[in-house]
C-alpha cells in the first residue's frame, strides 16, 4: 500500500480526534475555515479546501479534513496536507477517495483541523492548533 493514503487516512484520524477534544490553549490568531463548496468526482475522489493561519511549532502540522453526509456519525478521512505555520493566511486542499458509496453530490458537513506531530520524548503527540466544522455542498465535477 502507498505511504501517502496511509498518512493521509493517519492524519485524518488524529485530526478527528484531537477535534472531538477541542482546541484547548490554542491561540486565537490559529484559524482554518473551510470552503462553502466541495466536489465529488465520478470515480468517488472528494477535494475539499479553505484558508488557515498558524504560527510555528515544535513539529510539522498538517491540514486534516473529513466529511460527513447522511449519519453524522460516519465520518470519512479525506487527505492530509502540509500548513505552512509562518503567520500568514494560506489555503489548503486535500483530495482522497472514500472507500464508502455513500457520498453524493448535495448537502454535507466538514471537519477540518490543523494538527501538529509534537515530539515528546521518544514518541510524538498530536497537538490541535484549530478545527473548523462547516455545512458544505458537494458538487459534482
Amino acid at each position: 500500500m502507498p505511504v501517502r493514503p496511509v498518512l493521509a487516512t493517519a492524519l485524518a484520524a488524529v485530526a478527528l480526534l484531537c477535534a472531538a477534544a477541542g482546541p484547548a490553549g490554542a491561540d486565537p490568531a490559529e484559524t482554518i475555515g473551510v470552503d462553502a463548496t466541495g466536489r465529488i468526482a465520478p470515480d468517488g475522489t472528494i477535494t475539499l479546501s479553505g484558508g488557515y493561519r498558524c504560527t510555528a511549532g515544535t513539529g510539522p502540522v498538517f491540514v486534516g479534513s473529513s466529511v460527513s453526509q447522511s449519519d453524522p456519525h460516519v465520518q470519512h478521512g479525506v487527505g492530509g496536507s502540509l500548513a505552512q505555520c509562518d503567520g500568514a493566511e494560506h489555503r489548503w486542499q486535500n483530495s482522497g477517495k472514500v472507500s464508502s458509496e455513500d457520498l453524493k453530490a448535495g448537502p454535507a458537513h466538514v471537519r477540518a483541523a490543523l494538527v501538529e506531530m509534537r515530539p515528546a520524548g521518544i514518541a510524538v503527540l498530536p497537538a490541535l492548533h484549530a478545527v473548523a466544522d462547516q455545512d458544505v455542498t458537494l458538487a459534482q465535477s
